[in-house]
């Protein structure tokens, strides 16, 4: 078997949680470096995670001759950089999503993978998780018929940090890094999955709008979108609602019932038929990125196929930029 050791730019909170421990818990694959150019916080998650190396100069992990593959968990600003330094270099990426602050760098990285030969992941996790898969495996059963309509709804009301001052916002907030607001952070996860189950969305626009003022990103959105396949679809985003207009679904109107079911809080996948209503819960891993991960390191050892690539992210992008109008 083939042993990928990976070196990890950036150990943030996603790499506590959702990503880092993952890549232990997968066969033939250990972490073996860390980067932050902070030296205490990449000594600190060294220590804490028992990772024998720890660097504060990107170059300088990448160079390392017992790292062959690179884990890139920095904001989107300093993806594709990161990225093409590691394919450069002869070493497979995985990236955090969205694959880069923009569609113009998903281009370039991929333009790299190409002229390089060497592989880059995306980090869009959900698509390989029991909760999501079960919703697949339920609309290729045709129990809801052929799906003729799709929406996205999220309403949620702003968090603590959204009030601090401009000077303090967090990341997420700062469209130079994160590309936009939290829009541009979340909204990715959802078009992905949509991706995945209907193909390229080939048609896209939108409406955006700051109505509470508490950082200059968008903070209201507004779009419709159509699939390669003519499927039409809608999507309402709100980072500024009232906490009873709460709401985290994807609806999928199909010619025989509809299927419904939350992105990020999990909450029962509904499926509604002439049958009546019957709701599904499904179980996800503790570690969230655990079976993308091992897609990934499968896909590296030559045993497995990971779909998940700069290719297949770029249109996320690609609508993402369509409907803030930056394209």
């Amino acid at each position: 078997m083939k042993l990928i050791n990976w070196g990890f730019i950036g150990c943030g909170d996603v790499t506590e949680k959702k990503s880092g421990p993952a890549f232990n818990e997968v066969p033939g694959s250990k972490i073996i470096a860390v980067m932050s150019r902070t030296e205490n916080r990449a000594r600190s998650y060294a220590e804490r995670h028992h990772v024998p190396k720890w660097y504060t100069d990107a170059q300088k992990l990448i160079d390392d001759p017992d790292v062959n593959a690179v884990y890139v968990a920095t904001p989107p600003n300093s993806h594709a950089t990161f990225a093409i330094m590691a394919m450069r270099a002869g070493k497979p990426v995985y990236v955090e999503k969205p694959l880069a602050a923009c569609y113009d760098d998903c281009i370039r990285v991929n333009r790299v993978s190409q002229e390089t030969g060497i592989p880059c992941y995306v980090a869009y996790y959900r698509r390989y998780l029991p909760y999501f898969q079960r919703v697949k495996e339920i609309v290729s059963s045709g129990v809801i018929g052929k799906v003729v309509n799709v929406q996205i709804r999220m309403s949620v009301p702003p968090r603590t940090p959204d009030c601090y001052t401009r000077e303090n916002l967090p990341w997420r907030l700062q469209p130079q890094i994160a590309g936009g607001g939290y829009f541009y952070d979340l909204a990715p996860h959802q078009l992905d999955l949509l991706q995945d189950m209907f193909g390229v969305i080939t048609e896209a626009s939108g409406i955006c709008a700051n109505v509470g003022g508490l950082y200059e990103a968008e903070d209201s959105v507004s779009a419709c979108f159509r699939f390669e396949n003519g499927l039409p679809g809608s999507g309402s985003w709100c980072f500024v609602g009232h906490e009873t207009a709460q709401e985290d679904c994807i609806e999928l109107i199909g010619e025989c019932g509809i299927l419904s079911f939350s992105v990020f809080s999990f909450g029962p996948i509904v499926l509604v038929t002439s049958e009546g209503e019957q709701k599904i819960h499904v179980e996800n891993p503790a570690y969230v990125q655990l079976p993308i991960i091992r897609c990934v390191t499968e896909s590296l050892q030559g045993t497995g196929v990971c779909t998940s690539t700069s290719v297949s992210a770029t249109p996320v992008n690609w609508v993402l930029d369509r409907i803030l109008g930056k394209i």
